[in-house]
This record gives C-alpha cells, structure tokens and sequence, in this order.
C-alpha cells in the first residue's frame, strides 16, 4: 500500500470517528433532555400535590371513557378508593380490609404521570375540591396504549358535606346513562340468550332434593390475587347428582334466564372433535333430565333488573 493509500484510509476513519463521536454525543444529549423533562414535569407534578397536602379525598366516580360504568360484559367501575397526601412522596388509603389507612409511596415520573399505592395514574386536573386520574395500563415500564380507558374523580370531604351537602351514598347512585344503558342489555339479553351479561348480583341455585348437592366455588379474596368483580363475571358451581343413570363428570354452562329457567349453553371442557356432538347432548339431556328438576335458579340482576345471565357448573354424577 503507497503513502497516499494509507493516508486516505487514515482520513477516513479519522472521519468515521468523528462521526461516531458526535452520534454517541447527539445521542447523550437526548438522554439527558429526556430526563431534564421528566425532572421537570415530576417537579411541576408534587408542587400541586403541595397545594393539596393533608387534604381527605373520597372518590365519588369511576367511568370508561364513554362515560359509562359498565362494560359490555357487564363489568362495574365501583369507586372506593379514599385518600390523602401526607407528603408529596407518600399517600394514605383506606383499606376495607383492614379497617384503617395504609400508607404507601408515590413514585412520580413524566407527563404528569406517577404510581400511587401500587397503581400507575395520569393526573387529569386537581384542585383543593376535587382531583381526576386517568387509570394507566403499564407493562415493563411501557405505558400501554389501551383502546378504553378509565377515569376516576375524587371530591374532598369537605367539599361533598359543606358545598354539595351530599354524602358517598347518594354520589354513589347508578346515573342516569348507566340504567338506561343496563334496561338495553337486560331486554335484548331476555330476548336472546346469547346476549346475555354478568349481573351484579349474580345468578344462584338451590336444591330441590335431597339427591343433589349445589356448593358455589369462592373465589380467591384480594390478599390471594383475587379481585372483587371475579365472584359475579362468571358464578362457578360445583354440582353431585346421586342415584344418575351413572357415573360423569362434566363441566359446561348454561344460561339462566329472567325467570330463573335454566338453558343449556356449551361444553367448556376439552374433547376430541368427533365427541363434541354426542357429548353435547349428553350435557343437554343432563340439564333438562337432572338439573331443571332437581335446582331452583335464581336470576343474575344488575341495578336490580333482572336478566339473562351464564354460570358455570361442574356436574358430577354417582351411579350408586
């Protein structure tokens, strides 16, 4: 290789350097305004939790973005949450549970973004009155871009007793676009099954002889990892039928409609294609042969209108 070959492949990754230098610097540069952003806007976020510090909230709403409580599954918002700020990096809240306030961290992070009591939130807007969160859905440090999202609004204590003379009982009353919204679903679901939704209070089922045993499954508490809506989305029971025809184990669902009738729906366990068919009319038969006759069932209700609703069974049956 000549002199001059050597020089220009010298200038050349004299160059390359210089370029990866200034990447390595731009790119450094962005990480540092990233951060001096989020310092900001985490600074700009607890002077207005100042304004607000000791203040006793109780959160009086919880809604989709549509402005509903429900989902179309029959899934209720409930608000339940009462809080306070002791300090800008602490919140107390209440635990119905425990019977008393637990004090939890607030970790604060960018876009008026941060994690209270374990939940990551956007605060919407906040003022000695009152205060709005919008629910973030958080996976790895990721915000989640959901399709629907969920509001929760908090009124003071003081504000609900001296201003709206109210209490948490009646700003915890159904709206009005919320009964309108379940009178809808209850008529199309007791038109067609297949429509049907979880109530609130959820179906029951009693027995009528002493040769079946009904148990409904409780579901684990909040301690367990369970949550409060998983004993009404989908009841679960466990059935015996003594005396049958002979010894199965099946597990299917049904409906249980407006009067409390019981309607076979589908299998819920695994099965070779080939025995779905045969299967399914085992079930069937078992429910219009045992079940219709040997169970009371009460409907599911939602804000008191009753309607069509699912449960699963696991249906045992002893020959002997």
């Amino acid at each position: 290789m000549n002199k001059s070959s050597v020089a220009r492949t010298l200038f050349l990754l004299f160059i390359f350097i210089l370029l990866f230098a200034g990447r390595c610097n731009r790119g450094l540069r962005k990480i540092q305004e990233e951060n001096a952003i989020k310092q900001a806007a985490a600074i700009r976020t607890k002077n207005l939790i100042k304004t607000i510090r000791g203040i006793s909230y109780t959160e009086v709403r919880r809604k989709f973005d549509n402005g509903l409580s429900f989902s179309p599954v029959g899934y209720q918002l409930m608000p339940e949450w009462r809080i306070s700020f002791p300090s800008v990096d602490s919140v107390n809240i209440y635990s119905p549970k425990k019977g008393r306030f637990l004090n939890a961290p607030v970790v604060f992070d960018h876009d008026s973004i941060f994690n209270v009591a374990w939940a990551w939130l956007r605060l919407r807007y906040l003022n000695k009155d009152s205060l709005q969160f919008m629910v973030l859905h958080v996976h790895d440090n990721v915000i989640q871009d959901e399709k629907v999202h969920v509001f929760m609004t908090f009124y003071s204590n003081s504000y609900i007793k001296n201003v709206l003379h109210s209490d948490t009982t009646r700003l915890w009353a159904p709206r009005t676009k919320d009964t309108l919204f379940i009178k809808a679903k209850a008529a199309l679901a007791n038109k067609s099954p297949e429509n049907a939704f979880a109530g609130t209070d959820p179906a029951s089922l009693t027995a009528k002889s002493p040769l079946i045993d009904v148990k409904k499954e409780v579901p684990p508490d909040a301690v367990d990892g369970g949550k409060p809506y998983d004993a009404y989305l989908l009841p679960t029971y466990d059935i015996t039928i003594r005396r049958a025809y002979d010894d199965f184990n099946y597990l299917f669902s049904v409906y249980v409609d407006e009067k409390g009738q019981l309607i076979f729906r589908k299998s819920n366990q695994l099965m070779m294609p080939e025995f779905k068919a045969s299967t399914e009319s085992t079930m069937k038969g078992i429910t219009e042969g045992y079940l219709k006759l040997y169970l009371k069932g009460t409907p599911g209700k939602t804000l008191g209108i009753p309607h069509t609703s699912i449960i699963m069974l696991n249906v045992s049956g002893e020959k002997k």
